[in-house]
């Protein structure tokens, strides 16, 4: 029998990441769609090449100062590395073997239509003031082609409202396992 496929996403800084940790803590295989990118800008010579080509760097700060400011460049990066960043998430369910539910964060998961590719999604959100607090990214940097926070809660599966403590979102993702695992 396949794995329950769970996507884990949200807006930035609402604790995409811990929620993740969280999954980890109880036994659920896990992946971050952000560090697959890591890898790819490091360790990937295809693609650190094609972005050396087009930008003259692999670091991801320069990257970002260009594509934020212009709709083509962050077109032909998505172009360039959604699709790897998919392969090496199929490499790694793959190589998992026989789990009951695996866990996948993926930030833009309903901006790239991915959903569909999930049997649960787990939004995380938290406050505007707490979310900004948690992130060094400035509000102005953020797109306006991401879905608005109200429309991720309304679409997902499941919501985690992560204003509180990391026992609280614990508390959160155990009963979300729970109820997963209940299905």
């Amino acid at each position: 029998m396949p794995p329950l496929r769970v996507a884990v996403t949200g807006g930035i800084g609402a604790g995409k990441t811990e929620a993740l940790r969280a999954f980890a803590r109880r036994g659920i295989p896990t992946l971050s769609a952000d560090e697959l990118v890591h890898r790819l800008y490091g360790e990937d010579a295809e693609t650190a090449a094609a972005l050396r080509e087009r930008f003259g760097t692999t670091d991801r700060a320069r990257i970002a100062e260009v594509v934020f400011a212009d709709p083509a460049e962050l077109a032909w990066l998505e172009a360039l590395v959604h699709p790897r960043v998919r392969r090496l998430q199929e490499e790694w369910e793959q190589a998992l073997g026989s789990v009951e539910m695996l866990v996948i964060e993926i930030p833009l998961l309903y901006e790239t239509g991915a959903e569909s590719r999930f049997d649960a999604v787990v939004v995380v959100t938290a406050p505007e003031e707490v979310r900004r607090a948690r992130t060094r990214v400035r509000a102005d940097r953020r797109s306006d082609r991401l879905i608005p926070e109200e429309e991720k809660v309304r679409r997902a599966d499941h919501v985690i409202v992560n204003d509180g403590t990391l026992e609280e979102l614990d508390e959160a993702v155990a009963r979300i396992v729970e109820e997963l695992r209940a299905r």
